[in-house]
Order: C-alpha cells, then structure tokens, then sequence
C-alpha cells in the first residue's frame, strides 16, 4: 500500500529487479525529483524535458513565434477557468498534444482502417465463444471497436474525471479555507485566480499522464478499472502491434490472448452491478481521508504573485498534501487494494483457462502480461500518481491462485458466484492463506435473500395479526 498522497509519484520502495529496477523507475516518471511534484518527469515522448515543471511551457514551449496569439489566448482562457477543480478541458487538449507527439520508440499514432477494425470485432467474438466454457458470467461486451490513442483518450476521460475530482476537489477546498472568513470576500479574485491555476496545473499533469497512457495500453481494461463506456469491448491495434513486436509470437494470437482479456474484464464488470461503485467508492473514500498542510498553503496565499504564477507549483513541490493516517483511509486504501487485486487475479485465471487448451503461446503470454504490471508500467505508474495507490503484483498472483484453487475446489458455477455479493469476497487475509478461503463454509447470501424475499409477500400474516384486534374492537363496541 502506498503512503504517496495525490500527484507524488510512486513510493520510495526498493524495486524487485534491484538496480535495473530503480534506472527503469527513474526513467518512466515514478520518481519523485525537485522539479516533479507530480511523478511525471521524464516521461517517455518528451515529457521530462523543458515543461515538465513549468505547466506553461509544456502547453506554449514548442510553438512557433506566429503561433504566439494561440498561446496567449490559451493562457487567458486558463487563468478565466471557473470550472471544477480540474481543467479537463486543458487537460484533454494537453492528452491529445501528448499522443500527436508518438511514443519514445518512434511510434505515431494512427487512424484505424476498416481491416483493423473487423480484426479486432472478429478477436473479441472468438474470445467471447472460449471465455464461455471458463466461466458462467455471459457476454458483457455489446459491441467491440477498435481505436487511436486519440480515441482512447476521448472515451476514457470521463472516467478519469471521476477518478481524479474528488482527489482534486480537497486541493480547490483548502484554497478557500486558509484565510479568515472576513478577508474571504477581500481576497476573492485571488482565491479565486489560485483555483484556476490550481484547476490548470492538475489539468496539465494529468493531460500529460492520460496522453502517455494512451501510447501504452492495449485496451479499456489495462488498469483493472472500466475506464471506457459500459459494454464496448475496446483494443488499440497501434500499441497491440508495439506490445507484440519481439515476443516471437503471431499477431493474430497476441490479438486474440488480449481480446480474451478485455472481453473477460467486460463480462465481470457488466454482471457483477455493485463492483464499479465499490471501486470508485474506494477511491472517493481515500480522497475524503486526504488533508491539506494549511500553514505551507496560507504562505503560499500571503505571498502569491499574480505574475509569478510557479509559486503554487513550487508550494507543491515542497509537500503540500499529507495522507490522513486514520483507520478510515488505511480501510479506504486496503479496500481499493484488495478488490483491484480481486478483480486482476479473477481476469488472469479465467483468461488461462480458455487461452491453454487453445494458444500455444498461453503461457509466454501469460508471463509476459505479469510481467509487464510487476515492472511498475506507465499504466501501473499513471494509476499510483493520480491517485497514491500502487497495486502490488503479489497481491495479483495471490489472488489468482485463490481464483485458481477455487475453480478445482467449488467449479467454475461456485467459484463466480463469490461474486454476488461483496461480502462473500476473499479479504487481504484470504489472499495470504488462500487454502483457509477455500475450504471455509461459505454464507449463502442469496437463500437470505429469497427468505426475506418470501417473508415480505406474504400478506396473510398481516391479515392475522389484524384479526384479534379487529375482535377486541367488537367486543369493546359491545
């Protein structure tokens, strides 16, 4: 679990992969340097160069002098933002800068053409007809596309919106707090220029971060959240093809072994209704549990200068956010863990499942997917930073073991029903003794539920009770 508050990068844990591990975390942006109050420095496509540590440089450094107007516009449409606590609007231009710039391999982004797109529709519906004999959750994907990183990211940042407001929302709130209620309505264009620049700079990492993303992820899915719309089963045949380059293995089995992946993510979030509330839930709870150093901010507001608007990016730099150590946010924190965790390790398992009779690659494939999350990704590094929590790969073998030991034990019908009710889920304990879960008695949440079901309709025992009243009445009439 990590104790890195919002926009600080990963947390200063000792790779698995020792020294390799720590030039590999220093080069993707997990770090935390001087001029990185974010996590996002060096960045691949650039983005640790000039303008990493200047939100206005990374929007205006790269422009021509006749695009100056442009620039200068774009400033005074920031610094007028009366919006929420993030620009989206900068931070969706800032993702779409990031991804026209391609990838550090030289990778540019495309549109996608009509073959792509029917491989891609024909991948998921095989994928779906396997994932049937490995599990008893149905299709969930409606429909399968195929896109850009720019459609990427304009499908997935609603999601985002949702996922990084309420971290945000604390930062605008503690603006307004910090000075004494009868200066407020003095310092309210202050206030209120601090917020947009608040909004702006947070609109800027996180356009930055989406934008690198979406030059790695191969599908709506990567991080275990349904970041794009419900029921739309999403791959991105550009970075499936970078993904796949030097694994030795055809493209069409990487394709499908990814498929089976999205399609399976899809199926588990369209038929277990509870689980993206209790994620993002999590998520919001952690946020509640996020305080301000109101001492470092009231400095910041005493000493602001309209025309040196850096000022608030180096009162972040100095450490601005603390994480609330209080039994709500350790739950709020452990909770969100344990049921990412869930979720990857269920996804892995029943992936395994229908790709090993059928993929000679399964395996490598398999590997390769592990792998890739355990080495702290620009997926996995995006999700710690944005929200201060890393998903740690034990917890995701653990869980698909449990998964894996639960289909021997119960089936594949008594492993998925676990999934009805949040209550019957494994806990952090479970996954450290998976064998004690297994073999444990389980409640059976929805025999309660049929006879509370069947108590409330059942109209005689009110007809019943109403009887002897009714008698007492007439006798007392008498």
């Amino acid at each position: 679990m990590s104790d890195t508050p919002f926009g600080f990068g990963l947390p200063p844990e000792e790779p698995d992969d020792g020294d390799e591990g720590k030039k590999k975390d220093q080069q993707s942006g997990g770090g935390q340097g001087p001029d990185n109050p974010f996590g996002f420095g060096g960045l691949p496509g650039g983005l640790g160069g000039p303008g990493a540590d200047n939100p206005l440089a990374a929007m205006f450094g790269s422009l021509n002098p006749t695009d100056l107007g442009a620039a200068f516009q774009q400033l005074g449409q920031m610094l007028s933002y009366e919006g929420g606590p993030v620009n989206w609007d900068m931070a969706k231009q800032i993702a779409r800068q990031t991804v026209s710039q391609g990838t550090a391999d030289g990778t540019k982004d495309a549109s996608v053409g009509p073959a792509e797109r029917s491989a891609v529709e024909e991948a998921v519906r095989l994928a779906d007809l396997w994932l049937d004999d490995a599990t008893s959750l149905p299709s969930g994907a409606g429909s399968a596309v195929a896109w850009s990183r720019a459609e990427w990211v304009e499908a997935t940042l609603p999601a985002w919106k949702e996922l990084v407001d309420p971290v945000a929302e604390r930062v605008g709130a503690a603006m307004g707090d910090v000075l004494p209620e009868e200066m407020q309505a003095m310092a309210g264009p202050l206030i209120g220029m601090m917020r947009s620049m608040g909004g702006a700079m947070f609109g800027t990492q996180i356009g930055q971060a989406v934008g690198v993303l979406a030059g790695e992820v191969v599908g709506s899915t990567d991080i275990g959240l349904p970041l794009g719309p419900a029921g739309r089963a999403a791959l991105l045949p550009v970075n499936i093809e970078s993904f796949g380059k030097d694994l030795g293995v055809s493209r069409e089995e990487v394709r499908l072994y990814l498929a089976l992946r999205e399609a399976a993510h899809q199926r588990l979030f369209a038929h277990v209704p509870w689980l993206r509330s209790h994620l993002f839930g999590a998520v919001d709870g952690y946020a509640r549990g996020i305080k301000v150093d109101t001492a470092k901010l009231e400095d910041v507001v005493g000493q602001f200068d309209p025309q040196n608007p850096e000022q608030l990016q180096d009162a972040l730099q100095q450490g601005m956010f603390q994480p609330e150590d209080t039994p709500e946010q350790k739950a709020a924190l452990a909770r969100l863990e344990t049921a990412l965790a869930l979720v990857e390790g269920w996804v892995d398992a029943v992936v395994h499942a229908a790709a090993k009779p059928r993929l000679s690659s399964a395996d490598a494939l398999r590997e390769t997917l592990r792998r890739r999350r355990a080495s702290g990704g620009p997926a996995e590094q995006t999700f710690a930073t944005l929200i201060g929590l890393e998903l740690r790969p034990r917890r995701l073998r653990d869980a698909s073991r449990l998964w894996a030991s639960l289909t021997d034990a119960r089936g594949v019908d008594g492993r998925d029903a676990l999934w009805s009710h949040p209550d019957m889920l494994p806990t952090a304990t479970d996954l450290d003794d998976p064998d004690g879960f297994v073999h444990r008695e389980q409640l059976d949440f929805s025999e309660l539920d049929k006879m509370l079901g069947d108590a409330a309709d059942k109209p005689d025992l009110k007809k019943k009770d109403d009887g002897p009243k009714d008698q007492t009445k007439d006798d007392d009439t008498e």
